[in-house]
């Protein structure tokens, strides 16, 4: 793998674990308040685990290939 393809990839990495985390932040906010949005909140959640998925995706992209 290149190195811009790995450095590409490390700041993606990086962007959508710090999103990721915002969101975990926002959800908990949403859920505290007396009149929370499930809506909202759902649809917050789906794009969590969307980006979770992402995130799987992107390192297992980083691990190299080994050839058995």
């Amino acid at each position: 793998m290149a190195d811009e393809d790995l450095a590409r990839i490390t700041a993606q990495l990086v962007d959508l674990k710090v999103e990721h985390r915002d969101l975990d932040a926002a959800i908990e906010r949403l859920a505290e308040s007396i009149q929370a949005d499930e809506m909202a909140i759902k649809r917050l959640k789906k794009r969590k685990l969307r980006l979770r998925d992402m995130i799987a995706a992107l390192e297992s992209r980083l691990i190299p290939d080994l050839d058995a």
